[in-house]
């Protein structure tokens, strides 16, 4: 696995739109195990292929927190919440409920930058999983709200597309000071 350099803004490649993938081969495979490994890396918890410069309708979630993070159980002892990784070709949303679901939403193309979106707080999705098993599910809470961010990937628009437009130039401003510090340190 190889831990790629994630794209941020205003990098023009995030306003593409993927494309389908035609079968999860190893290949697909390969590509989800690297997401995976950059988007744990980052730290994040959802990673469109889009966002390592990769056209491709492919997702990798993992909605366990700050796996380094301890907590503590019953008996006093430190428990480290075990990964639960999903994967995501081609997906797409077949049913939305009306009852929309503001969250806080960061994005790592949009490092340092959060801000409040509103969404559909359950959904009905269909993809294929890591060996191309057709999966259909209802996604509910932060697992609606993070699969419909990283869709949103897929089509070529960022969390910061739903602000207004002094707010999103902000945003884009902020993550280009951040990147340039990152460059002199």
């Amino acid at each position: 696995m190889t831990i790629r350099p994630i794209l941020t803004v205003p990098n023009p490649v995030l306003k593409q739109v993927s494309k389908p993938v035609a079968e999860v081969t190893d290949e697909t495979r390969a590509l989800m195990d690297d997401m995976l490994e950059t988007m744990y890396d980052a730290p994040g918890i959802g990673l469109a292929a889009i966002q390592i410069g990769v056209p491709l309708n492919v997702i990798v979630m993992d909605l366990v927190k700050d796996k380094d993070e301890s907590e503590d159980n019953d008996r006093g002892d430190e428990k480290t919440p075990e990964p639960n990784p999903k994967f995501f070709v081609n997906p797409e949303i077949l049913e939305a409920v009306d009852e929309l679901r503001p969250y806080e939403e960061g994005c790592l193309s949009i490092p340092e930058v959060y801000d409040e979106i509103e969404r559909p707080n359950r959904v009905k999705i269909r993809y294929l999983d890591y060996h191309g098993k057709e999966v259909v599910e209802w996604a509910e809470g932060i697992y609606a709200v993070c699969i419909q961010h990283e869709m949103d990937h897929l089509k070529g628009v960022l969390f910061i597309d739903y602000l207004s437009r002094l707010k999103r130039s902000r945003a884009v401003k902020k993550v280009q000071k951040f990147e340039k510090s990152k460059d002199v340190a």
